[in-house]
């Protein structure tokens, strides 16, 4: 149960906790491939990770792309998908229905185009693991877009899971972790937002990339696993 000598290719793996995912498949020995939409990010990516590891640039929300770049890949054994913007918390009366839309466009479609496109070419005892989160099981104000999203990439996976059998299909679902996808709230509410979430918690902190990483790689290790979402979220559903 180890990822030496496979092939693991992560969409979204240039940062956060998709990067954190190709770091430590990289640590048990896989070749892995990250993409991402802007080539800075590759190109950052590329200097963390290993020596032979591969990194391209992928619009995931552009099918022919999507389509030629799992051409390009070829077989493989593993694909995670934790791309996604920034996230998106407005109240209902606040947001419009396109906001909402282009919101889902990477992180569920693209999700969906990928799996779509890459599963002929997922090698037997290989596995998807896709990305959802606790908004799902338990939304606040300002969080239906993130809670529609979450709830149907929960039912997508298990559909995937059915269809796509035997190749594997999770998904893990993180909690409040430090990434790059909180950008774009101004710093002060940023950490304090952080710094809420730390007390409420069982564990007294919030998440970092590479708590979650973990279940990424044991749902890619473990054969039994499928059709399975892994909450990772310091115990947030219970407070």
């Amino acid at each position: 149960m180890h990822l030496q000598g496979q092939r693991v290719v992560v969409i979204g793996g240039t940062s956060g906790i998709g990067l954190a995912v190709a770091e430590g498949a990289a640590r048990e020995g896989a070749e892995v491939v990250v993409a991402s939409r802007r080539p800075e990010s590759v190109d950052a990516a590329l200097k963390r990770l290993p020596e032979g590891a591969e990194g391209r640039t992928l619009d995931a929300t552009d099918e022919d792309a999507v389509r030629g770049f799992f051409q390009q890949v070829g077989a493989f054994d593993h694909l995670v998908y934790t791309a996604g913007e920034a996230l998106l918390l407005e109240s209902l009366a606040e947001t419009t229905a396109e906001r909402a839309r282009r919101f889902m466009d990477t992180r569920l479609w693209g999700a969906y185009t990928a799996v779509k496109h890459a599963a002929a070419s997922i090698r037997p005892g290989g596995s998807v693991v896709l990305t959802t989160g606790t908004a799902g099981r338990r939304p606040v104000p300002g969080s239906s877009a993130a809670s529609a999203l979450c709830g149907a990439m929960e039912s997508l996976t298990r559909a995937l899971a059915v269809e796509l059998a035997p190749v594997r299909v999770n998904a893990v679902s993180p909690g409040v972790v430090r990434t790059e996808l909180w950008r774009e709230l101004p710093d002060d509410v940023r950490e304090g937002l952080f710094r809420s979430s730390a007390e409420s918690l069982p564990v007294g902190r919030v998440g970092e990339p590479a708590d979650v990483a973990e279940s990424y790689l044991y749902l890619m290790r473990g054969g039994y696993s499928t059709g399975s979402v892994v909450v990772v979220d310091g115990g947030g559903t219970l407070v």
